[in-house]
């Protein structure tokens, strides 16, 4: 499936494969998708801390390995990846990329 033009249906699939990331708290969070000992997705990770730290973001971490196959294979070779409710941002990223995702929000 070609999910690069609906953000709202990528992340449906996504809550369909992890539906705690449907609750009100979190339907709206940002979305840092990696896996368990994906170096970039560390670097990724830290990037988002620090951005946290003059933004007030909130995000969740979501493993890709609890996702079904299809969904799985959609970003194998793209984490990390970040899903905000309207946006999705390939990596590499850098501050700057994420403060114009907030901006265009």
């Amino acid at each position: 499936m070609d999910y690069d033009n609906n953000i709202a249906e990528l992340r449906a699939c996504i809550v369909a494969a992890n539906p705690s990331l449907g609750t009100s708290e979190n339907i709206d969070n940002w979305w840092l998708l990696g896996t368990t000992g994906c170096h970039l997705c560390e670097i990724a990770e830290q990037l988002m801390v620090r951005f946290q730290s003059v933004q007030p973001i909130t995000y969740e971490n979501v493993d890709i390995a609890d996702f079904n196959e299809d969904l799985m294979m959609e970003f194998a070779t793209t984490i990390p990846v970040i899903l905000t409710p309207s946006k999705r941002l390939d990596y590499p990223f850098s501050v700057m990329d994420l403060q114009q995702l907030l901006a265009h929000n």
